[in-house]
């Protein structure tokens, strides 16, 4: 599935659920004090945060559905980066590559390649069969312009392996920007409610007055959770994508020297 229509399918999906659990789960009438009297659903009952959460408004369903998105993008993270690192460990991968190309079992490293897979794999893969098609008898490519050939193939890889490691770490990053600015926005808004019920001409609205704080308080914690949530995976998966990068430079390298070293 491409990047965008990813990020628009689980928009969809996240918001419903959100607002389903908002309105039915939250917004279950057994969670509020005055539920067999009059069947309203406004006074929480003593320690619920099901009840203050429904009460802080619709906008505590929209950062429930963009920690939906978080936890959504980080599964999906988590398990893409598994696969982009193969089968077994990659310096044991990498070791066990190097051994065969030494040999100068080139067929056999291309073997393990296919066995491990993963982005590192794929990478040596282009190289050691982009060097057999060059090296191989009657071709016509220059000796000098062999191992140029063989970069190529590795570069026109990694153009093709890089995103598919970055994928989805912007609108995790987006993601976290705009839990944020919804928790500020529902926090001004539960603001305004409280400011307005002091306003009120006589005694102040206590319940008016008590809405409104809630509604501020919670979707700043809201926010700020998911906020937090987003931004320490996104730092994460970017740590993990740098390390996946410096991985496969390294094994470029060393197996271009060693290609190199046998001509």
């Amino acid at each position: 599935m491409k990047q965008s229509a990813f990020v628009v399918t689980l928009t969809f999906v996240a918001m419903i659920s959100a607002f389903l659990i908002y309105e039915f789960v939250f917004g279950n009438p057994a969670n509020f004090a005055d539920f067999a009297a009059k069947g309203t659903k406004h006074v929480a009952l003593d320690g619920n945060l099901l009840a203050l959460a429904y009460i802080a408004g619709p906008i505590v369903a929209v950062l429930l559905g963009l920690s939906i998105m978080v936890i959504a993008v980080i599964i999906e993270r988590t398990l893409s980066l598994r696969k982009a690192a193969g089968k077994q460990p990659i310096p044991k991968f990498f070791k066990a590559v190097i051994d065969q190309i030494r040999s100068g079992n080139i067929n056999e490293a291309v073997t393990l390649c296919d066995k491990q897979r993963g982005s590192v794999a794929n990478v040596l893969k282009s190289a050691l069969t982009r060097y057999q098609e060059v090296t191989a008898t009657g071709s016509t490519i220059e000796k000098e312009k062999q191992l140029v050939e063989v970069e190529r193939a590795v570069e026109e890889t990694l153009m093709l392996e890089t995103p598919l490691l970055e994928k989805n770490l912007i609108a995790l990053s987006t993601i976290s920007s705009i839990a944020t600015m919804l928790g500020l926005l529902g926090t001004v808004i539960g603001m305004i409610r409280s400011f307005k019920a002091l306003a009120a001409g006589g005694a102040p609205d206590a319940i008016g007055l008590a809405t409104g704080i809630s509604e501020a308080l919670v979707n700043t914690a809201g926010g700020l959770i998911a906020a937090i949530i987003g931004i320490v995976a996104y730092n994460f998966f970017v740590n993990k994508v740098d390390n996946f990068s410096f991985q496969i430079d390294e094994a470029k390298y060393n197996v271009m020297q060693l290609l190199k070293s046998s001509k």
